[in-house]
């Protein structure tokens, strides 16, 4: 089953002062063009120097979703400007143009050139697609580009792709996720039998496992739901996101770690005939664009998530709370049997799952060393700073 594309109301809050906001007719503006004009030197191409072509992009969000939606403005906005305007890019938020699980096929006809989506939603067409998402207990960010750009998997991922007609690209990542919003402590895995719970694809797999109720719902009805008490928990993103949507007012538990998703990358999905006649200039600027925007999402998930979590605390007075061991190794052992399922019967998902469970395995040893080590150092009691 692929997992339910986000849909919030137009209540939700502004992911940021001063951030952009798109629409049906939403362009490069020409303050921004004249402010990167020292950047448009590096792709060899001038506006006046060819053709300029109409792209548009549609996306899986509305146009008020903290992070993504301003994710595909300002990709957008990056292509316009490396290519000097020869590609000028229009962003379509879901529903103005086709709705959130239309997009992949309306790139892949050629209606529209581009979408900015999780490859997660398009499960249904090769189950192979969620390892370049994210799936339960696997890469985190640094591990998942590091697989996509140095360790094939971008050629995978071009082969999984191609075969609908599409060229993928990184274009964002949300970093780690919070975990779950919930009215009832967890203490062990018999607390999670018979919760209803709001979540969807793989993780829903997984919480069905340990006998949860797992459901799609729309972000904007997850917040009621939990506070009227027709649903126990939620899965969703980390605490920017769940902000938006309300889920601090209607939840008493936080938890973490965000096992069921350490990270989602978001995916620009190209038509693979107009991709293929661009010249090699648009198409490193393409892909630069889509690098650079991969860098900036993940720190704005990082530095607006860290400002959320603070909230919590000051505002709600809520604290967030470690899953206990016992629950993560049950949730673990279920997530190992979800994703090595997801490949059965498949052969390319199956090649893809190889190559993905290998590169997982490799970096265990090193990000155990560095990035788990030095954050146990840092919270040692020493003094640092005022």
């Amino acid at each position: 089953m692929s997992p339910k594309p986000p849909a919030i109301s137009g209540q939700v809050p502004d992911s940021g002062r001063g951030q952009p906001r798109y629409g049906r007719r939403r362009f490069l503006s020409g303050a921004a063009a004249a402010g990167a004009a020292g950047v448009v030197a590096t792709t060899g191409t001038t506006a006046s120097a060819q053709t300029r072509r109409e792209v548009r992009m549609v996306t899986a969000w509305p146009a008020d979703f903290p992070g993504f939606a301003d994710s595909a403005v300002r990709l957008a906005r990056r292509i316009t400007v490396l290519t000097s305007g020869a590609l000028t890019v229009q962003v379509l938020a879901a529903g103005e143009v086709v709705g959130p699980f239309e997009a992949f096929g309306a790139v892949a006809d050629g209606r529209v050139q581009m979408y900015h989506a999780l490859e997660s939603y398009w499960q249904g067409r090769s189950a192979a697609f969620v390892f370049f998402a994210g799936v339960p207990f696997g890469l985190t960010g640094e591990e998942h580009l590091a697989w996509i750009h140095n360790g094939g998997g971008q050629a995978l991922w071009d082969e999984v792709a191609a075969g609908f007609n599409l060229k993928p690209l990184m274009a964002g990542h949300t970093g780690l996720h919070q975990s779950g919003w919930y009215n009832r402590p967890i203490g062990g895995p018999d607390d999670l039998k018979g919760l209803r719970v709001a979540v969807t694809g793989l993780g829903g797999q997984v919480m069905r496992r340990l006998g949860v109720s797992a459901s799609a719902l729309p972000g904007r009805e997850i917040a009621p739901a939990l506070a009227a008490g027709r649903i126990d928990g939620a899965e969703w993103f980390g605490p920017w996101n769940a902000r938006a949507i309300g889920l601090p007012q209607a939840a008493r538990y936080v938890t973490y770690p965000g096992v069921f998703a350490p990270g989602t990358a978001i995916a620009l999905g190209i038509n693979l005939d107009f991709w293929a006649n661009l010249p090699v200039a648009q198409q490193q600027a393409v892909a630069t664009a889509a690098a650079a925007e991969t860098t900036h999402t993940l720190a704005e998930f990082h530095r607006n998530n860290t400002r959320a979590l603070a909230e919590l605390r000051v505002d709600h007075g809520l604290t967030p709370r470690r899953l206990p061991d016992a629950v993560l190794q049950a949730l673990g052992e279920a997530a190992g049997r979800v994703v090595a399922e997801v490949a059965e019967g498949d052969p390319l998902a199956a090649r893809v799952y190889d190559a993905f469970i290998a590169f997982r395995r490799e970096s265990l040893g090193w990000s155990r060393q560095s990035l788990q080590s030095y954050l146990d150092a840092r919270l040692l009691p020493f003094r640092y700073g005022p």
